[in-house]
């Protein structure tokens, strides 16, 4: 059987899957049982604690994003449900400076 997600760093409160899983569907990761609740695609992030709207998106050990959405532990991460913390680059200049 494949390795079907992996967290990045054992502060991670997502990890990436590294093949498509499906709803109901028994992963491992890093050791631990966890039930797939909706269809996640390869190099998507998948929730390994459930996560509440504001909370941190924890991703290589850093904050990425806040949660805009509840998601259930083994529930999909993404744009629907957490938002960019960074400021968009179209706001910065080719200095790294805010426009």
């Amino acid at each position: 059987m494949s390795v079907a997600a992996i967290r990045l760093t054992p502060t991670d409160n997502v990890a990436v899957c590294c093949r498509t899983v499906e709803p109901g569907e028994q992963i491992l990761v890093d050791g631990h049982a966890l039930t797939v609740t909706e269809r996640v695609a390869l190099g998507h992030k998948l929730a390994v604690v459930p996560l509440a709207t504001g909370d941190k998106v924890i991703k290589y050990g850093m904050p990425i994003g806040s949660m805009t959405h509840d998601a259930p532990a083994g529930g999909w991460v993404h744009m629907h449900n957490m938002q960019s913390d960074y400021i968009p680059a179209h706001l910065r200049d080719a200095h790294g400076d805010h426009a």
